[in-house]
């Protein structure tokens, strides 16, 4: 494989080049969606014009997109900022960067997660949607012409986050210099804290085996487990993914089957309950 290393080739990132990613990504945020990494794909393809750019050795290329190409998934809007944070720290630092481009978004994609859900899927629509919604009983058609303005200027708005993600990526690697491996540790813990976190809230593996001595009677779940340390199932059927995510004869694919069938099989014989 040839390196394009062509010195005649403009290697700065311009606004034009952002505003290029940042609909990339919004284009195709959803429309590349897998189970497996969800977003993943999607951020590769998005920054793969402006990836080249920064890496001119094919080599370097590839396992830039590689990094990219594993899991993520933020609310369209929100992400837009991440993505474009993660831009300016490759722009600085390229591959040595990597640790910390993807700990930067491990760390970010869950809480803006939650603030871009709220602006974005609760209060957007319903502001706006219940201001055409009204306007379109009454009538009137500028209802559904305001919606759909309110959706062009929403575009330019998300494409528009990525540039400015861009800008404060920059500023953010410019000031911590020297800082980077705090930073990258930092992020790092972050992102171990939402994910323990995610393990607690939304893993859900209850059982409702109850052991019968004579008159007394005692629940697994409760009664030993959760004395133990609440949630200790479903952490210890995350860690049982993660073992078997290490795994290479073990794919996402094959995962999510066995989840199915060890839910179905659990029910059926009323070890596990929904």
């Amino acid at each position: 494989m040839m390196n394009k290393t062509d010195d005649n080739i403009d290697t700065k990132i311009t606004k034009r080049d952002l505003r290029r990613a940042g609909s990339r990504y919004n284009f195709m945020a959803v429309n590349l969606f897998n189970y497996e990494s969800q977003m993943g794909p999607a951020v590769a393809w998005a920054l793969a014009p402006i990836l080249r750019k920064i890496y001119k050795d094919d080599n370097e290329y590839q396992e830039a997109l590689d990094n990219h190409f594993n899991y993520f998934n933020s609310t369209t809007v929100m992400s837009s900022m991440i993505l474009g944070a993660t831009t300016a720290m490759e722009e600085k630092d390229g591959l040595e960067a990597k640790a910390a481009v993807q700990s930067l978004k491990t760390s970010l994609m869950g809480p803006l997660a939650g603030v871009g859900d709220t602006l974005v899927w609760v209060l957007w629509p319903t502001i706006i949607g219940s201001i055409s919604g009204y306007m379109a009983l009454q009538g009137n058609p500028l209802g559904a012409v305001i919606w759909f303005i309110a959706n062009v200027i929403f575009w330019f708005v998300k494409v528009k986050l990525f540039e400015v993600g861009y800008t404060s990526g920059t500023k953010l690697v410019t000031s911590l210099g020297s800082k980077m491996v705090l930073f990258t540790e930092a992020a790092s813990i972050m992102g171990l804290s939402v994910v323990g976190a995610l393990i607690a809230t939304v893993v859900k593996v209850v059982t409702p085996l109850t052991f019968h001595f004579g008159k007394v009677s005692l629940a697994l779940q409760s009664g030993v487990l959760d004395k133990i340390m609440p949630s200790l199932l479903p952490a210890l059927f995350t860690l049982l993914v993660y073992k078997l995510l290490d795994n290479k004869k073990w794919t996402p694919t094959r995962i999510i089957l066995l989840v199915i069938v060890i839910a179905l099989a659990g029910s059926y014989f009323g070890i596990l309950k929904a």
